[in-house]
């Protein structure tokens, strides 16, 4: 009973963290996104407010990101005996998608304003209101990234982290609208195309993100053995114990932020029953020191043969 209470009350104090990093990252996206959709418009910033309309799609994102870390949460029941983990692989690789897709969209329509310039349009010079709200966004996304990436990794949550490089990407965008509305305030004239071209560089940038996001969530929902690292890690656990003989049969996965181990031991066979349980049972325990109180080790035990 009070490993399930400390369990539950592990699981209570994940969900206040992403309650609390979600709801900053919503507040933060609201600000960005109305600040520099207002200075692109009256700044005469065509980046800014394609910047401002990236920061406005976040709120979709960080909705996602936190019902999907709810939920991956929750413990295991009778109905999912594996936990919950997987929806939060979901949520993990919505962003993915969805980052990638604005990232192309920038790409398009950075392309076509050059064009357009080439072509002899003439765009007006931006203002310094869009200069000073593109330093803005930087600073405050890169706070928001640094913030949010701190508390993914310490309550081990795979969504909150993926949304972290999502508030990153956000200021690599910001980077460059700041770089093209900077040139075509201090340099004027034709540099006004540093704008379209900054963004293209930064949408490619983007691109690679949502890839380093998407991958690894596409990974675990297909059930993808655990990374070579890790498994070296267990290989090392098991074989410290010298009544084991022999192991096989190891399958691997991750669920969320949930490991799951299925495995078979081979012991010596002079070994009681009780014995032979004592030994999987601390192996167990000194797996699940190792991955967490969350993972899910399952041991086949088996006499030589």
């Amino acid at each position: 009973m009070k490993k399930e209470g400390s369990a539950m009350e592990k699981n209570d104090a994940k969900i206040q963290e992403i309650n609390k990093v979600t709801l900053v990252g919503i507040f933060v996206n609201f600000l960005l996104s109305g600040i520099k959709i207002f200075a692109g418009l009256f700044g005469n910033s065509s980046a800014l407010f394609a910047d401002g309309l990236h920061s406005l799609s976040d709120f979709s994102t960080d909705i996602v990101a936190y019902l999907g870390a709810r939920l991956g949460s929750k413990p295991p029941d009778d109905y999912h005996n594996y936990g919950y983990g997987k929806y939060e692989t979901l949520a993990t690789l919505f962003i993915a998608l969805f980052l990638g897709f604005v990232a192309l969209q920038i790409f398009i329509d950075s392309f076509q304003t050059i064009l357009s310039l080439l072509r002899g349009d003439i765009l007006q010079t931006p203002s310094w209101w869009a200069f000073f709200a593109a330093l803005a966004s930087i600073l405050l996304n890169e706070g928001l990234f640094r913030y949010a990436l701190a508390v993914g990794k310490r309550i081990n949550s795979n969504s909150i982290i993926a949304n972290a490089w999502h508030h990153r990407s956000d200021g690599w965008t910001s980077i460059a609208a700041l770089i093209g509305v900077g040139g075509a305030i201090f340099l004027g004239g034709q540099w006004v195309i540093l704008d379209p071209v900054a963004a293209i560089l930064v949408s490619v940038l983007v691109l690679k993100v949502a890839i380093h996001i998407f991958l690894p969530a596409i990974r675990e929902l297909l059930d993808f053995t655990l990374h070579p690292k890790e498994l070296e890690q267990i290989y090392s656990i098991i074989e410290k114990y010298e009544e084991i003989l022999d192991y096989h049969k190891l399958r691997s996965r991750k669920a969320g932020g949930r490991i799951v181990l299925e495995f078979h031991i081979v012991l010596k066979g002079e070994l009681s029953l009780k014995k032979s349980h004592d030994i999987a049972d601390a192996l167990e325990k000194e797996l699940k020191d190792f991955f967490g109180e969350q993972a899910i080790v399952t041991i086949h035990i088996e006499p030589p043969s």
